[in-house]
């Protein structure tokens, strides 16, 4: 089963890890990120392209669950502005044995930064400023090959 989200709202954590968990599931491994106030960053604000955000993020979800053979994979992504501290992302991934579970965690972190279409924007005070990709995210993308 695929779970994805994007919303605005806040992230209910005990609610998500409750639907990740499943009674043919042996491990549930999670990741939850958060906004940080790096160099002062007072606000974060993200935005996105409705219906192929939603769809890039269920892609990769498939390819998760075809490659380790997950029970369950999901991913809810806020977004709107936010300020440090804030839940950003949450990632499970529901599978028989801990290894799959904790491998396709990591795969889903790292490939959802540089392929699905959310923007960044973050205030520093009065200045704003749009976030560029970063090589660190594209090459943490890489290390797990093209999946088509």
């Amino acid at each position: 089963m695929i779970r994805v989200v994007v919303q605005a709202a806040p992230i209910d954590l005990a609610a998500e890890f409750a639907a990740a968990e499943g009674a043919d599931a042996g491990a549930v491994a999670t990741f939850t990120g958060l906004v940080r106030g790096d160099d002062g960053v007072t606000e974060l604000a993200l935005e996105h392209y409705p219906g192929a955000t939603e769809r890039a993020l269920e892609a990769l979800c498939e390819q998760a669950v075809a490659r380790w053979s997950l029970v369950k994979a999901t991913v809810v992504h806020r977004v709107g502005p936010m300020v440090p501290g804030d839940r950003v992302v949450f990632v499970a991934t529901t599978a028989r044995h801990r290894g799959a579970a904790l491998e396709a965690c990591a795969f889903l972190i790292d490939r959802l930064k540089t392929g699905a279409p959310f923007w960044k924007r973050e205030r520093r005070g009065a200045e704003t400023r749009w976030v560029e990709a970063r090589e660190s995210d594209d090459a943490a993308a890489a290390r797990w090959g093209d999946l088509g």
